[in-house]
């Protein structure tokens, strides 16, 4: 089945839940990432339940603080 992941096509074998997902494609600090699919964040508590379909567009996100340093 045929998906979109962070702009690139990607296949995988069938649907799969968000957390499976992040396996197979191996994403780092998967406690870290933000997922939207199909233009629409996911709650990290729907992560279990929400299933990956075909032509789905998947987006990985990483929010990163910052800040000023003072020496």
């Amino acid at each position: 089945m045929k998906i979109i992941v962070n702009g690139k096509e990607k296949e995988i074998e069938k649907e799969v839940n968000i957390p499976e997902l992040l396996q197979i494609v191996e994403v780092k600090m998967p406690d870290m990432v933000t997922v939207e699919i199909n233009g629409e964040i996911i709650y990290r508590d729907d992560f279990e339940k929400t299933i990956i379909r075909e032509n789905d567009e998947i987006e990985f996100l990483y929010f990163m603080g910052g800040g000023a340093c003072e020496f």
